[in-house]
């Protein structure tokens, strides 16, 4: 099964949370349906990306990345490459390059949709939730300006309503 195979089953088959969750599955489905390179960076009209939000749920923190490009405190991850069979090994490849990681486990569906817009194109992210191991030593990758713990109730302070909806919908599912 292809890449673009792969994102257009977890589409189909996630059961969304509300009707603007859903709203955007469609949309993405729509993409992906429209446009054979719709998995890819090169893709003018946007690409879906993976991304994945660190927690530790024992200590009730999420670990974020301080964006180089963007300069924003968001969630790991990034663009699908050709190495990633699945959209979730894409989150999780992003989520353990940009963490420094090891063993970090992923929950089975995707915990919600971001649609945003970034300097290289429009971004129809597939957000999935990632468990970090006990103990878990991070480390900062060259893409990031910092990379923090942040209780969850300290989130909304620094980050984006996206990345707050994202850990609301990560601990529901927790």
């Amino acid at each position: 099964m292809s890449l673009h195979a792969d994102a257009a089953r977890v589409l189909r088959e996630w059961p969304a949370p509300d009707e603007g969750q859903d709203e955007l599955r469609r949309a993405y489905a729509a993409h992906l349906s429209a446009y054979r390179d719709g998995m890819w960076k090169a893709c003018a009209a946007g690409h879906l990306t993976a991304s994945a939000l660190v927690v530790d749920p024992e200590r009730e923190r999420a670990l974020l990345t301080l964006h180089g490009k963007l300069g924003k405190w968001l969630q790991t991850g990034g663009h699908c490459e050709p190495v990633d069979a699945t959209l979730a090994g894409a989150a999780l490849r992003e989520a353990t390059e940009e963490s420094g990681i090891e063993g970090l486990r992923l929950l089975p569906r995707p915990a919600g949709l971001d649609r945003h817009h970034t300097p290289c194109a429009v971004h129809l992210d597939v957000q999935y939730a990632a468990i970090a191991p006990a103990r878990a030593e991070h480390r900062r990758s060259a893409e990031s300006l910092d990379l923090r713990w942040f209780a969850f109730d300290e989130v909304g302070e620094v980050a984006d309503a996206w990345v707050v909806r994202l850990l609301r919908r990560t601990v529901a599912l927790l």
